[in-house]
Parts: structure tokens; C-alpha cells; sequence
């Protein structure tokens, strides 16, 4: 009978911590495979809700401890519904100088909230599709790596601006 309570009860804090999310318009991840080719690009369908709100847009990246860089290049595409792309490469920092690894979370799974974009407005109706491929290259080295090893997921977020 006590189990059966304690079980309730960390379900229903469970439940309270995920649904307490209200910046949240749009999360979804994609699992990459055993390792992140270089030419896999991992996309992203959105029709986003208000074309008059300003969003903020982040890539979320779940990584293990095989991650063994500093960094992370990517190349981020948006697609608009009418034709327009808009294509960027970012750097984002992934572990501290020691080489510990940046991002939340306790096991060996970190996760980490990158920034995208702020104060996006989506001002065409329709879908949008959002590309991501990793450009990551070795120092002194001319081609970039194959096989990105120690990513699990890849996701995309879009949030409601917080009001300070």
C-alpha cells in the first residue's frame, strides 16, 4: 500500500514538472544513430501558431562522454513556405577548457539548450523546415570529421519570449 503511494506521488510530481512548461510552442528531437554523418541532415517541420508573436528558437543537443570536442560547428537552414532559406553556420562552446562537458543532466547524457535565434517573427503562413547537419573539422586537418561520435539527439524548440 505505501509503495503503491509513493509511485503516485512521483508520478504526479512528474507530471507537474513536464506540463509546467509554458514557454514551450514547439520541442521535438530526432535520435542520430550509433554516429552523426557528415552529409545526415536532421530536419524539422514546423507551422508555427501566431505570425504576429516574436519567438525565441534553440537547438537542443543531447551528447555522451564519447563527445570528445570543445566545440560544435553547425549548419542550420531555414526554410520558409514561399521559397526564401536562410542558411548559418554556428559555433557553440561544449565543454569547459578541462575538458568536462558542458550542458544539464546527471548520468552520462548531458543536455544543452543552444541559442538559435531571438525574437523570430514568422510572418509567412505554411510550413517551415528547419535543417541541421554538424560541420565539425580537426585542427590542421582540411576535411571535416565523417562520423561525429557521442551525439544522441538533435532537437528543435521554439519558445514564447519570457517576460522579466
Amino acid at each position: 500500500m505505501l509503495q503503491n503511494r509513493v509511485l503516485l506521488f512521483f508520478l504526479i510530481v512528474s507530471f507537474v514538472f513536464v506540463s509546467c512548461d509554458s514557454n514551450r510552442v514547439f520541442d521535438e528531437y530526432k535520435s542520430v544513430p550509433n554516429k552523426w554523418h557528415k552529409d545526415s541532415v536532421i530536419s524539422f517541420k514546423v507551422n508555427p501558431p501566431d505570425s504576429t508573436k516574436a519567438y525565441n528558437l534553440f537547438v537542443n543537443l543531447r551528447n555522451t562522454n564519447a563527445y570528445k570536442y570543445n566545440n560544435l560547428f553547425l549548419i542550420v537552414e531555414m526554410m520558409f513556405p514561399h521559397g526564401k532559406i536562410i542558411k548559418d553556420t554556428l559555433e557553440y562552446r561544449m565543454a569547459e577548457p578541462s575538458g568536462k562537458l558542458l550542458g544539464e543532466g546527471y548520468t552520462e547524457v548531458k543536455e544543452n539548450k543552444l541559442w538559435y535565434k531571438e525574437q523570430v517573427v514568422f510572418k509567412e503562413s505554411g510550413e517551415y523546415t528547419l535543417n541541421i547537419q554538424h560541420a565539425m573539422r580537426e585542427n590542421g586537418k582540411v576535411n571535416g570529421v565523417i562520423e561525429l561520435e557521442g551525439v544522441t539527439d538533435i532537437g528543435f524548440r521554439i519558445e514564447n519570449p519570457t517576460i522579466k
